[in-house]
């Protein structure tokens, strides 16, 4: 017995010393955490179990047999963030860099199966190298084995994914059907193909940092949600994001005490709209005024900045808000901001969030470029994600709201639950200034006649009560009561239920 004991403590902390303390010192000299310091910090204290500690790789080809380290190179288990059951894998770098084994696949598989079965979310903390060549095909079965599973638990637990370090080839995928993606500046990296590879196939010089960095990646390419200034960030905002989400899909929102009342009004919201129709506003003014405490949790800030997504809480519970930003492009919908609107609303509607949208939108993006880059398809998402959706919708509309983009904001018509107008909101099929030059256009050479009929249909058309007549919009509210009256609304639809058809699944327009 006492030689058992003695080989589990000897193991144990070989498993725990990972690649050797040099190697834990590189990790530190670089700015990074090890994969322990990583769990512990993301994790509340001394609630981390371990499982496979002891697993170790059965590769014997290129000398593997005499490199073996308990672990293989990942750690994994579960524990709680604020109190709330979370499984985790963090991937050890100072371990074969990280590099994924047949071994290192079951554990990653192993701790999502279970969370699948209890229905709680999965962290993975991701820094490797990619597939360990000595193994060949049997690493690549073990990628295809993870990927899977998170096929599998796609709609059903949430996924997160954190980079903090580098994530190339095959790798990619995994994190790619995550829910969500957190990098580290400086210190992570997501590509296909690395930049030599590049190099050698196109003749472009590229960084890896410019390649796949995690600003390329949080502003120009869209796969990342966030990029942070070091690992500490990373994880401490990850525990705020877990905050907001359901366990599973059938656990319904988390709910917060708040001392905010749910009555609260703000007089300085009937000034936020300009009375020139053409003049910007900042649309986060008016979600951080509304929201329990100010507090919303955005994503992708920094990629299609004309719509806004990101979770907020009203009376304590989770809504999911996506909102057009007046500031960026005049809130137009484009390409980029339909695909980023339409994967959220998607989120919540399978996690049981209630979607809560602010329009102000004067129409889809023109010109070749989205014309060829495919806005009819990439747009139909946002409408196909919207009209799906099953959850509790409520929509205000603060300003414009035209043409096909009017429909496509969480509508009536896409079975919008609640549908409010602010005084100053305008519903119409286009603009005063374009209707009147399409309509009169014979009289486009008289710009006095032209600047009356503009004033005529802006009159008739330019306000919420055409649709208000119709039953389109359920009231037309005063700016400083919205806080109110969107918190009633979510508390009547509480216990809402809708189903769609039954099918094996829809044909979204990918």
């Amino acid at each position: 017995m006492h030689d058992i004991i003695r080989q589990l403590e000897e193991k144990r902390g070989a498993a725990r010393l990972g690649g050797g303390q040099k190697r834990i010192e590189a990790q530190h000299a670089k700015g990074k955490l090890t994969a322990r310091e990583r769990i512990e910090l993301l994790l509340d204290e001394d609630s981390f179990e371990e499982w496979d500690m002891f697993k170790e790789h059965r590769c014997h080809d290129f000398g593997m047999a005499e490199q073996t380290v308990p672990g293989d190179g990942v750690v994994t288990g579960y524990g709680t963030i604020n109190g709330r059951m979370t499984f985790v894998f963090s991937q050890d770098f100072t371990v074969f860099g990280g590099s994924l084994s047949e071994a290192h696949a079951e554990k990653i598989c192993k701790i999502m199966d279970h969370a699948m079965k209890v229905g709680a979310p999965v962290i993975g903390l991701n820094d490797s190298g990619g597939a360990r060549i000595q193994e060949g095909v049997a690493s690549l079965g073990g990628y295809a084995e993870v990927f899977q599973r998170n096929v599998l638990a796609s709609g059903v637990i949430p996924q997160i994914s954190l980079i903090m370090g580098p994530c190339a080839g095959g790798a990619v995928y995994s994190p790619a059907m995550t829910d969500f993606i957190f990098m580290v500046k400086d210190s992570s990296y997501m590509f296909v193909t690395g930049p030599e590879v590049v190099k050698t196939v196109t003749h472009e010089e590229v960084t890896a940092e410019e390649l796949g960095g995690a600003l390329t990646h949080s502003s120009k390419s869209g796969v990342a949600d966030r990029a942070y200034e070091n690992d500490v960030e990373a994880i401490l905002m990850t525990r705020r994001l877990v905050d907001f989400l359901p366990a599973n899909n059938r656990a319904g929102v988390p709910v917060r005490p708040t001392t905010d009342s749910p009555d609260r009004m703000d007089d300085s919201l009937d000034t936020l709209v300009p009375d020139n129709p053409n003049k910007p506003y900042d649309m986060r003014e008016l979600i951080i005024k509304i929201v329990d405490e100010g507090d919303f949790f955005e994503l992708q800030p920094e990629y299609a900045k004309n719509i806004m997504i990101g979770f907020a809480r009203m009376e304590g519970r989770t809504v999911g808000i996506v909102a057009n930003q007046p500031l960026v492009l005049a809130g137009c919908l484009d390409i980029k901001s339909s695909i980023k609107a339409a994967r959220f609303v998607r989120f919540c509607d399978a996690f049981g969030i209630p979607v809560v949208t602010f329009v102000d939108v004067p129409g889809f993006m023109p010109g070749t470029t989205q014309e060829y880059g495919g806005i009819i398809k990439h747009g139909a998402k946002l409408l196909y994600a919207y009209a799906e959706c099953t959850v509790p919708k409520v929509t205000v509309i603060t300003r414009k709201a035209y043409g096909g983009a009017y429909d496509v904001m969480s509508s009536k018509h896409l079975r919008g639950d609640v549908n409010f107008a602010w005084p100053s909101a305008e519903i119409a099929v286009m603009g005063p200034k374009g209707a009147v030059e399409i309509i009169f256009r014979e009289e486009k050479g008289d710009p006095a006649k032209l600047a009356a009929r503009e004033h005529e249909y802006r009159t008739k058309f330019a306000n919420p009560f055409i649709a208000g007549h119709r039953g389109y919009i359920d009231d037309v509210i005063m700016p400083h009561e919205t806080r109110k009256r969107i918190c009633r609304s979510l508390a009547m639809l509480r216990d809402k239920k809708l189903e769609n058809p039954w099918r094996k699944h829809g044909n979204i327009p990918l």
